[in-house]
């Protein structure tokens, strides 16, 4: 099958490019390599995938690559993902993950692709869980607290429109927080790779407020597993791809440091941010039902996995 990746050269992208070749696919990854890495395709690229650097933004060359390479399925997960950096510039932030993702549709649709598959948010969709019964199920209400969950959720909401105006299949995987090998230790949104990154240099992990805030942790294996089967699959709208369960980042600093032996990796607490969601978890069941998907990695064999990449 011919597939068309964006942002490929990023963590969950390149590992889901792997995927891709491991099964037979003809892959072009499209990466402006702003966030994403070559190193990360390195292999990728020796067994035939082809790398075109681009910015999504840029509708008339994405247009015309797409055009060229004819693919079957778009994978979309080029986007903005700090939400910091949202806060801080949100017009930049909606130039890519919305502006950016209609011009991958409108690539998509014009190439004849059969269906889009785009990496959505769980976590900064529904915004605050506390006061919710939680997990939240893709019933629940959106309400983000910050322009990433906003963009992320008026993404969706284009890809929804494609499927009225043309016809073009489309589903929004809303995941949880995402590790594994890859994630960058030095980037922003991935507490886990940070926290494992100052394991292996002997310091101590960061922790805003009192630690009790909780995620849905979700390993990148699975997330790969779930893009795969949603290609596969004609369910259309938002689908949860998480574990189901609550993990707090005190829990997260406990467990690596049992899995490094290490002694001392006790968090330094510092003043909690502002706007930062205390408690979410995503419930899966929708994808269960309808992809036949469910998340195979445990946290401590992921969190394993994870510290031995590093």
């Amino acid at each position: 099958m011919e597939c068309l990746v964006t942002g490929g050269g990023g963590f969950i992208g390149s590992n889901l490019v792997d995927a891709l070749l491991a099964r037979g696919d003809e892959v072009t990854v499209v990466d402006d390599l702003s966030t994403g890495r070559r190193e990360n395709l390195d292999d990728a690229l020796e067994a035939g995938v082809r790398l075109v650097e681009l910015d999504i933004r840029d509708g008339g060359a994405l247009a015309e690559l797409a055009a060229e390479a004819r693919p079957e399925v778009v994978f979309h997960l080029a986007a903005q993902i700090d939400v910091r950096r949202s806060v801080a510039d949100p017009a930049f932030d909606a130039s890519i993950n919305v502006g950016g993702t209609a011009s991958v549709l409108e690539a998509a649709r014009r190439a004849g692709a059969r269906r889009t598959v785009f990496t959505s948010t769980g976590g900064a969709i529904y915004g605050e869980g506390e006061g919710q019964e939680l997990p939240l199920d893709e019933k629940a209400p959106i309400a983000p607290l910050s322009p990433y969950g906003q963009s992320k959720f008026a993404a969706e909401e284009y890809l929804a429109l494609y499927e009225r105006l043309y016809g073009l299949s489309g589903v929004s995987l809303r995941l949880g927080n995402v590790y594994g090998p890859r994630q960058d230790p030095l980037g922003e949104a991935g507490v886990i790779a940070i926290f494992c990154g100052r394991l292996r240099a002997g310091g101590r992990p960061t922790v805003f407020g009192d630690g009790k805030q909780t995620r849905d942790y979700i390993y990148v294996g699975d997330v790969v597993a779930a893009a795969l089967a949603a290609a596969e699959a004609e369910v259309g709208g938002p689908v949860n791809i998480g574990s189901g369960r609550e993990t707090d980042v005190l829990e997260l600093a406990r467990l690596l440091g049992e899995l490094d032996g290490a002694d001392g990796f006790e968090p330094e607490l510092v003043p909690p941010r502002t706007g930062e969601v205390q408690r979410i978890s995503i419930d899966p069941g929708r994808a269960e039902r309808e992809l036949g998907w469910s998340a195979k990695t445990d946290l401590e064999e992921g969190l394993r996995l994870t510290l031995s990449s590093h």
